[in-house]
């Protein structure tokens, strides 16, 4: 049985999901005005498969078979908006959507910190006997 039955792995999933969350919305605000940039977004949903199927080895019935690995050299879960322009020069970022996706990714990830916060100081207070 692990410790709190698995919350604080959970929540560590959602702080990985969210800071890879914060990367991409500040890479297309980085290339607000980069012509022919296309906005890139995240998705929990495809993170989570792209996790179980990022990593691959093989069964090996015998020493002499090679052993491989695939994995993806991408970010886990990260997407492009390949058809959208808002602008002449075929730039795909929406700033005020930037903007906004960054507000609410950092109100997630400063819950998630409350969250983690909270227990482990539940921890501490049991590790003190409850003083």
């Amino acid at each position: 049985m692990g410790l709190f039955s698995g919350t604080i792995s959970n929540l560590e999933y959602g702080l990985s999901y969210a800071s890879t969350k914060n990367k991409v919305v500040a890479q297309n605000i980085a290339n607000s005005d980069t012509p022919n940039y296309k906005a890139k977004d995240v998705s929990f949903a495809k993170m989570l498969e792209d996790a179980k199927t990022s990593s691959v080895s093989a069964y090996r019935t015998d020493n002499k078979h090679i052993n491989f690995t695939t994995s993806s050299t991408k970010t886990p879960g990260v997407y492009s908006y390949t058809n959208l322009s808002y602008r002449q020069n075929g730039n795909g970022v929406d700033m005020d959507k930037e903007q906004a996706s960054l507000a609410e990714n950092t109100i997630y990830y400063n819950a998630l910190i409350d969250r983690v916060s909270g227990k482990l100081n539940s921890l501490l207070t049991v590790a003190k006997g409850g003083s």
